[in-house]
């Protein structure tokens, strides 16, 4: 090999060829995969800071931040594909407690998590300000909470 092909190979090559992201987040499902690490629980907390939907009465757009933690029990949800979902709402005419509850049932159907709880932080809009949050406990879940703290 000479000197400027194993230079070459080190550099990163730009392309004009891009992915189709909304046909990515048109075509997104929720993928999980295996948690590896069942001998204890343990808290995954994620956060979609430019999450956005659109007022199904004005049309406006809404804009949120996300948080979801829950504790893993058989199954953790794969990013990217999360991040996708989420972007699926952008154009998505869906009441604040509506967008926060369909979030927690997908996950939570997908998942079985031990405990989860998805909360929408939205931006003042008219002058309120809005939080919107949901919680989940599994059946067996016990007395100890990592998530849902009973006030």
């Amino acid at each position: 090999m000479s000197k400027n092909k194993s230079k070459d190979s080190h550099n990163l090559v730009l392309s004009t060829q891009r992915a189709d992201g909304r046909k990515q987040i048109a075509e997104a499902k929720l993928l999980r995969f295996k948690n590896r690490t069942t001998h204890r629980r343990y808290v995954i907390d994620m956060s979609s800071p430019e999450f956005t939907c659109m007022c199904p009465v004005s049309g406006f757009p809404d804009f949120a931040t996300i948080h979801i933690n829950y504790v893993p029990k058989e199954w953790c949800v794969e990013l990217k594909s999360l991040k996708l979902y989420i972007n699926q709402f952008r154009d998505q005419g869906i009441y604040h407690e509506d967008v926060t509850n369909k979030i927690m049932d997908e996950l939570v159907e997908l998942l079985d998590p031990w405990e989860m709880k998805v909360t929408a932080d939205f931006m003042v809009r008219g002058n309120i300000k809005t939080i919107i949050s949901a919680n989940h406990l599994h059946p067996k879940v016990g007395k100890e909470r990592w998530v849902v703290k009973d006030n």
